[in-house]
């Protein structure tokens, strides 16, 4: 049965937009697992700047490698890190609004500073630094930017805890005998699902800004591994002699992020209760007496 948001979100151009473009990726990405037209990492030389065309319908770079089939290994590592980071950040800062939120006092106002500290440090100073000592890695880049917006969404997440949890529903499930942890599942998450998705977007699209732009400098994925940001460094030092090439990575990174952030806008439409209010209030005529 078809979840009851997902109509309301292809109704909206940005949710259908989003909706559309991350699907794409995403089986991009699964078919990239099983199939690309070249084998990424072959190069061919007598094939060097290939223009764009059959077989090479993207063109080659300047070591003969098809671009279309680049862009197809590196959607594998872009969905890889854009979801492995939205996983940890959504654990990390469920995991601190709780703490934040619903236990003693000087627990909650510890984690509150914690978060403020956390909070300071810019994910991609942080992921570099990691990644010179530890060196470049997807991982570091995941669970960088994993914690790092963990942080975010627990400082945008917590004092909307507190306000349902101050609700008359929610009163009134904890004296029937519901449990804090029955309460936070049943009750307060789904009441903050729309903010916590907003979110949760914004930090798998940076995730995906994160992988290109420390790949781009030599900190995230490494030379073996396909990745956008390491295909838009190789290709930007030929960007005067051949800027078509250039074009498809900056365009697949500027198009990922630009569909996140906008699903993630028709999902908060879709799932927010009071935004679906306000608008049938705005597209219901006045009557005039």
């Amino acid at each position: 049965m078809m979840p009851g948001w997902l109509p309301r979100l292809w109704r909206t151009s940005t949710g259908r937009f989003g909706l559309i473009v991350v699907a794409i990726i995403a089986v991009t990405a699964l078919v990239a697992l099983l199939w690309t037209p070249f084998d990424p990492q072959e190069s061919d030389v007598r094939n060097r700047w290939a223009v764009p065309g059959w077989p090479h319908l993207l063109g080659t770079d300047d070591t003969g490698r098809d671009i279309l089939s680049l862009l197809m290994a590196g959607a594998r590592t872009t969905v890889f890190v854009s979801v492995g980071a939205g996983i940890i950040a959504t654990l990390v800062g469920i995991a601190l609004a709780a703490l934040g939120a619903l236990t003693a006092r000087w627990l909650r106002e510890t984690v509150a500073v914690l978060v403020d500290i956390l909070i300071a440090f810019p994910v991609l100073i942080i992921a570099m630094m990691i990644s010179s000592v530890w060196g470049g890695s997807l991982w570091v880049v995941i669970w960088s930017v994993g914690i790092g917006f963990g942080v975010n969404i627990a400082r945008v997440t917590r004092p909307e805890l507190r306000r349902v949890q101050q609700s008359d529903f929610v009163l009134a499930a904890r004296a029937s005998g519901l449990t804090t942890s029955q309460s936070l599942v049943r009750h307060l998450l789904p009441n903050v699902a729309p903010v916590f998705i907003v979110q949760l977007s914004w930090s798998m699209a940076v995730a995906v800004l994160a992988e290109a732009g420390l790949s781009y400098l030599g900190f995230g994925a490494s030379v073996t591994e396909p990745s956008w940001g390491l295909l838009l460094a190789d290709l930007q030092r030929y960007i005067g002699v051949h800027p078509l090439s250039v074009i498809w990575p900056g365009l697949a990174i500027t198009l990922t992020v630009l569909a996140l952030n906008l699903l993630g806008d028709g999902l908060r439409e879709a799932t927010d209760p009071t935004l679906r209010h306000r608008a049938a209030e705005i597209h219901t005529p006045a009557v005039v007496a």
